[in-house]
This record gives structure tokens, sequence and C-alpha cells, in this order.
């Protein structure tokens, strides 16, 4: 599998409702980011879905290379 585009080195913040799902980028191409925009069409890449059970604030990873997917777990220090 090729390496994913560093879409940025910090996570994004974002407000996730309870009952919503989202479907965080992998490849790091989407214009949408954090989220899927189709962009990895034709890659070895997928969408990763996230299924918010409550309403919070959640960091999803910017450099997608987080060892906890969807979420940043500082990976992009090492970078």
């Amino acid at each position: 599998m090729n390496s994913p585009t560093i879409a940025q080195r910090s996570p994004y913040a974002v407000a996730v409702t309870a009952g919503s799902d989202y479907f965080w980028c992998r490849c790091g191409r989407s214009a949408a980011q954090p989220f899927c925009d189709g962009k990895h069409k034709g890659s070895d890449f997928t969408p990763l879905k996230y299924h918010a059970d409550e309403d919070a604030t959640l960091y999803f990873c910017g450099c997608k290379h987080t060892q906890t997917p969807p979420c940043c777990d500082g990976s992009h220090n090492r970078l």
C-alpha cells in the first residue's frame, strides 16, 4: 500500500453529533478534510467510517499516519 498524503501536520477539531456517521479520509487527498470526498478512487485507500455514540469534540488525524484512526495520536510530531 502507498503512503497517504499528509493533509496537515496537526489534527482537525470536529464537533460530532450522537447517532451520526462520519467518513474519515485515509488517503489525504480530499478537499473536504478530514472527511472523504471520493478522491481516493483508483488508489489503495478507502475511507474509515466513524459512528458517533455521543456529542463530543474529537480530534481527527490530519497527517493520516495515526495508529488510532480516525483520531490523532500525535504521530504528526514524528514526521
